[in-house]
């Protein structure tokens, strides 16, 4: 039996580049949107439905529309590196807004999503207004990852002797219905993508989470540090992988969200 709750079937979204977007769609159509994205080798629902963010949302007065980026649940998972990129991966949830007929949204994302928002946030900010952003580094902690041993593993189970290929290939493979190749695919093919820097941070209203026992704790406070209008949470006692399920995370999420600190 599946552990995530019920949820409404995915809504398909054609990207500009002919892929099927797995889209979701929660709550009062005429209530403040909040566009969710997730992080990598996870999908929408996982991140977000099945840890609480969708319930407490709604109960806060928020309708939510959550994406599977390509290569993620329901949505395309081409296995050629260049369909992934940090242009495309920006142009996907940009359309999504588009397809949705959505003019003001606030921006919640994780991990490999966060950094997709940075992006997005800083290349549209007449339509999102304000932004979270966990577990964001800014650096791809995915340019450590080994391709080459990672796809003689997926192709032959050649043992992975690099500790930081195996964790990821690890942990992709955990996850229901991931992709490998599909997953390895984005890791190359992102490998020269542009990252969240002080150049082009977003002016928006930001509030930049990571956990207290997360590796790139450090690094997402710098990124804080950095735009124009941002704070900080420390999630406590969380680190990268735990954070997206903190109460304390969601918490101070939608207290922003609503205008408030705590």
């Amino acid at each position: 039996m599946s552990l995530v709750p019920a949820a409404p079937s995915p809504r398909f979204v054609m990207s500009p580049d002919g892929r099927q977007l797995a889209t979701y769609d929660f709550g009062d159509p005429d209530a403040p949107v909040v566009v969710a994205v997730h992080g990598f080798a996870s999908a929408a629902l996982l991140n977000w439905h099945a840890s609480g963010w969708t319930r407490d949302l709604l109960r806060a007065g928020y309708r939510v529309v959550a994406l599977d980026q390509r290569g993620h649940g329901a949505s395309a998972k081409p296995h050629e590196p260049d369909a992934y990129s940090m242009d495309l991966l920006v142009a996907d949830v940009t359309t999504v807004i588009d397809t949705y007929l959505l003019d003001d949204v606030a921006f919640l994302g994780y991990s490999l999503g966060a950094r997709v928002g940075w992006h997005t946030a800083e290349r549209i900010p007449d339509r999102i207004s304000r932004a979270v952003f966990g577990g964001i580094p800014d650096a791809d902690p995915m340019r450590r990852v080994q391709v080459d041993q990672a796809r003689a593993f997926i192709t032959d189970g050649t043992p992975v002797e690099d500790r930081v290929t195996d964790g990821y290939l690890t942990m992709a493979a955990n996850v229901e219905g991931n992709d490998l190749r599909a997953l390895v695919a984005m890791v190359e093919g992102m490998r020269n993508s542009i990252e969240p820097t002080p150049a082009n941070a977003p002016g928006q209203p930001i509030l930049v989470a990571a956990g207290s026992e997360d590796g790139i704790r450090d690094s997402a406070v710098r990124l804080a540090a950095a735009a124009p209008d941002a704070s900080f949470f420390e999630i406590p006692g969380r680190n990268h992988f735990n954070a997206p399920t903190s109460r304390a995370f969601r918490e101070a999420a939608i207290a922003f969200l609503g205008g408030t600190t705590q």
